[in-house]
């Protein structure tokens, strides 16, 4: 089983062919940064100092894939590099490699090696000129600063600049995804939201269409025939203007419409009266003051929703509609009468009831529908007070 290295960066490669191009004209002109007459070298042959050169070069391919392989060996090559002519092009590779295992390197060595580095250069200037005596040894703690802890810090400071705009990269990628998640909710909260308009404003009009329509169509008599093509009009006209409405509602954004007024509990006894004509039994007992427009208008769609089902769903007998101020809270009631196994007079979703449920639970209120002692009753109940979660709903556009 043989270990495949990773292949190189075309970079490094170019580094090290260049290091090479550029190394063996300067030994063929003999330019060396030391004489031949300096006792450390007399024993090496001319040619030495390739020696290193290459074996610095052939580590320059791995000072990205493996960058502290490449600063052993390059540590190796740099102090057999000392004991001949030398090449100042070595020299140039070891600190590029130094550079390389600090940038690329694993975290541990980014941090040891500078420390490193900068302890070499401190004893290499301190320790000869303390045992010389003489000041000019210090430059050799210089020229292990330059050679060594100058790149180890360069490359400590260019890592941190990195790894500082890659968490920025990523901070940024976090807030565009939460961004991207807060669009998406704020459009399915809207999408919900226009949902029950719809189905509120529209659903009780064609209610009642469907309703008188099969009247006329099952009874052979010109006057009811007469009358309920006058309400299948009323509800029609009725519903086209809800529908207009709604679809200012929608292009408010753009600027092309005023804002459309919002239904009101003032306008309850409007939507009784056009359930009345409808042919309901209704009686409305309202006793309520002042109220938030988000609570209004969810009271208002509310008995709205709850008259529609009683078109559709009640038997025959009285619908009591009854609104009521307490506790500061609004109270809602509506009861009609209810026979279990009776076949609606018009068809139905059953998104009525979660509509209604939804409007209430927004507020923070409570909501409940069922039989109860032979009657259907709705029961709702709205806070009255402007807490932060009525305010944060009509923020996003839960009232027109």
């Amino acid at each position: 089983m043989t270990l495949a290295l990773p292949r190189p960066h075309r970079d490094d490669v170019r580094i090290a062919v260049g290091g090479l191009l550029g190394g063996v004209p300067l030994w063929l002109f003999g330019i060396h940064p030391r004489v031949p007459a300096d006792p450390l070298v007399q024993w090496a042959a001319p040619w030495a100092p390739l020696v290193p050169l290459a074996v610095t070069a052939a580590c320059e391919p791995l000072r990205r894939t493996r960058p502290r392989i490449g600063l052993l060996v390059g540590t190796l090559a740099l102090t057999l590099d000392t004991v001949t002519l030398g090449s100042v092009v070595t020299l140039v590779l070891y600190t590029d490699l130094v550079y390389a295992a600090v940038l690329y390197g694993t975290p541990s060595s980014a941090r040891r090696i500078p420390w490193i580095t900068g302890l070499l250069t401190v004893l290499g200037g301190v320790v000869p000129a303390a045992l010389w005596r003489d000041p000019q040894a210090l430059l050799i703690g210089v020229g292990v600063g330059v050679v060594a802890f100058a790149p180890a810090a360069t490359g400590w400071v260019v890592r941190n600049h990195r790894d500082a705009a890659e968490a920025a990269r990523l901070r940024a990628e976090q807030t565009a995804l939460l961004a991207e998640m807060d669009r998406a909710q704020a459009v399915t909260v809207e999408r919900a939201r226009m949902a029950r308009e719809l189905h509120d404003m529209v659903a009780n009009h064609l209610s009642a269409i469907a309703i008188h329509s099969t009247a006329a169509l099952s009874l052979d008599d010109p006057q009811t025939s007469r009358d309920a093509l006058s309400v299948i009009r009323e509800n029609s006209v009725a519903g086209l203007a809800e529908m207009r409405r709604l679809i200012g509602i929608l292009r408010e954004s753009s600027g092309d419409l005023e804002p459309a007024a919002t239904p009101t509990l003032d306008g309850l006894a409007t939507l009784v009266e056009g359930a009345r004509a409808n042919g309901l039994d209704v009686r409305l007992t309202a006793g309520h003051g002042r109220v938030p427009a988000p609570v209004e208008l969810a009271a208002y769609r509310i008995v709205q929703e709850s008259l529609t089902n009683a078109l559709k769903h009640a038997a025959p007998g009285p619908v009591r509609v009854a609104l009521r101020q307490a506790d500061g809270t609004l109270r809602i009631e509506v009861t009609s009468s209810y026979r279990p196994g009776d076949t609606p007079r018009a068809p139905g979703s059953g998104s009525g009831l979660t509509g209604m449920r939804e409007r209430a639970t927004l507020l923070g209120g409570g909501f409940a529908a069922g039989p109860e002692a032979g009657r259907w009753t709705v029961r709702a109940t709205l806070p009255l007070a402007e807490t932060e979660t009525e305010t944060e709903t009509a923020a996003r556009g839960d009232s027109p």
